[in-house]
């Protein structure tokens, strides 16, 4: 990196902190500090939602998991605009009427306060280990490019986020979100014309596509609907319409970092269309980072990529005993890359399209993926401990590698963003649980201003416990897919207890909190033994709690609960 590198990177995140400590300092209600004094407009509401979803993770694993496995991740957003009707319809009137601060407040009314505590304590479990691995997806990749220390990467942008978030809380994350989804929607369509242009003269962009279809990369949706399909494949087009849809309506529904978001509205049609406006713009905002790791690959079919992308891999073979035959390795790579190059220059029209060209490139790719596997074979014995699948360091080292001085300071400044916008969420919302639903709730009546001081306090607390689990993380096959798995070990029992307590008037308290404690088990269970694919897991929890307690409530003897009068 250069100078002018390290000026738009420490200026662009300088700039973060500081306008966020300035512009919403000195809250003096917990309504200010938790909801932003419901001053937010639907267009900060739904930057602020995408931001918080958008962490670091997105822009660093989706364009490796385009470029890896093509376009078929887009389908896990098919259920998307689905969910955000269903959330727009039932779940912004309701949370408005009640006037809560949290999600979770309803359940206790609906229900008591243990089922309130257990829902509550679910969301603190999952999203505070989230917390900890939005701030270590960049750090260990940053890490392993820059060579900085990872310890003290995770510190620096944990202490970063706590500073503007425990300043301004909801309105300060509202504020900075903003600025914060500017820098990384600049920095993304810099980065895909960048690429663009680095492509041979005479490919084009729908050339580039072609040449990606012709390996397999544009297949967008998978319509197979086999019990094989449904089992085992991670992304087809009924796992996102319907796996899909139950993560997002417990995600945008149910998880107290994105209620928070649109709490913060000053009216239910502002929220509402803040989350409509995150719905609509979602789904084509991923199909464009994919869009991006596809032109990735493009750009790799006509340069030399290294045999594996992650730089601790190199290292640990270059000082090892397996370095010449990591060589040999490398140069069958080039071989095969040379090979495919110039038949894809000889095809540059439509005749890559026909089955005899898509055959003979197929071909080159399966001993491509062969020569790829033998290194990761060879890297796992040099050094058992380094990760040998580099989907998360694909766009990293393009982007170290080939864009010009200043404008990788401002992609490095993109990656950071995310996870700050992500984290901060994450942790204003943690600190908001654990105030209303837990201390608040269980401790003396006390003034606005020590509410406030709580809340402040546990910022920093869950902050600090974010950046020990980032300390203590371990990297995962793919970061995106690791903090969705998380998240939908949770959100389909949460979602369930949900769906009980709006439409399924018979089951009361009891039968709820038994179901939902079975059902967190047998859920964890069904992830740890790989029963299903990790977005069925969500239908999977739904259903099973609704089940079970429905069931549990004819063995239950208990005293009708007459409904709450905001309900009737």
């Amino acid at each position: 990196m250069q100078l002018i590198d390290w000026i738009v990177l420490g200026g662009t995140l300088l700039f973060i902190v500081l306008y966020g400590a300035w512009k919403t300092k000195g809250s003096a209600t917990v309504k200010d500090y938790i909801r932003g004094g419901n001053q937010a407009k639907w267009w900060t509401i739904g930057l602020s939602v995408m931001a918080t979803q958008a962490s670091a993770i997105t822009f660093l694993s989706t364009p490796g998991q385009a470029f890896h496995d093509g376009m078929g991740f887009a389908q896990f957003y098919i259920g998307m605009p689905i969910a955000m009707i269903i959330i727009c319809i039932v779940f912004i009137p309701l949370f408005h009427r009640l006037n809560v601060y949290t999600a979770y407040e309803y359940l206790e009314s609906r229900f008591d306060l243990k089922t309130r505590t257990l829902t509550a304590t679910l969301f603190l479990i999952q999203r505070g280990l989230a917390a900890g691995i939005t701030i270590f997806a960049p750090s260990i990749i940053l890490s392993a490019i820059l060579g900085w220390n990872l310890t003290i990467l995770n510190i620096i942008i944990g202490l970063l986020v706590i500073c503007y978030t425990v300043s301004g809380g909801t309105k300060a994350v509202s504020v900075t979100q903003k600025y914060q989804m500017g820098i990384i929607f600049l920095g993304m369509f810099v980065a895909f014309f960048i690429i663009l242009s680095y492509l041979p003269d005479g490919i084009t962009f729908s050339k580039a596509l072609d040449i990606a279809g012709a390996s397999g990369k544009m297949n967008v949706i998978d319509f197979t609907f086999t019990k094989e399909s449904l089992l085992h494949n991670k992304y087809t087009f009924w796992s996102g319409i319907i796996g899909g849809t139950f993560l997002f309506l417990s995600y945008f529904g149910t998880d107290q970092s994105q209620v928070q978001r649109y709490l913060s509205g000053k009216s239910v049609k502002e929220s509402q269309l803040g989350l409509l406006f995150n719905g609509l713009l979602k789904v084509p905002m991923q199909f464009f980072i994919l869009l991006v790791g596809i032109m990735v690959f493009v750009f790799y079919q006509f340069n030399q990529a290294p045999l594996n992308f992650n730089p601790a891999a190199k290292q640990a073979i270059t000082a090892s005993s397996y370095h010449e035959e990591y060589t040999v390795l490398e140069n069958q790579l080039a071989d095969i890359q040379k090979e495919k190059k110039d038949f894809i220059k000889n095809h540059t029209d439509k005749s890559i399209r026909k089955s005899e060209a898509k055959a003979f490139i197929k071909q080159l790719n399966t001993k491509e993926s062969k020569t790829r596997e033998a290194a990761k074979e060879l890297i796992s014995k040099a050094n058992p401990e380094i990760e040998t699948n580099d989907k998360d360091y694909v766009f990293i080292h393009f982007i170290l590698n080939n864009l010009p001085k200043g404008l990788i300071g401002l992609l490095l400044a993109v990656i950071l963003s995310a996870a700050m916008s992500s984290t901060a969420s994450e942790l204003n919302a943690l600190a908001s649980t654990t105030v209303i639903d837990l201390y608040k709730r269980n401790v003396e009546e006390k003034s606005e201003k020590h509410y406030v001081l709580a809340t402040m306090f546990f910022t920093f607390l869950w902050g600090m416990l974010a950046i020990i689990v980032a300390c203590f993380a371990s990297l995962f096959e793919n970061l995106i897919e690791l903090v969705n798995i998380i998240g939908s070990i949770f959100y389909g029992n949460v979602l369930g207890i949900f769906l009980l307590a709006f439409f399924i008037k018979f089951v009361q308290s009891n039968a709820t909190f038994i179901a939902a404690l079975i059902t967190q088990v047998f859920v964890t269970f069904g992830w740890y033994y790989d029963w299903m694919p990790y977005l069925w897991l969500n239908l999977f929890g739904c259903a099973l709690v609704v089940g079970i307690a429905s069931i549990l409530q004819s063995f239950i003897p208990t005293k009708p609960k007459p409904l709450t009068p905001e309900l009737e």
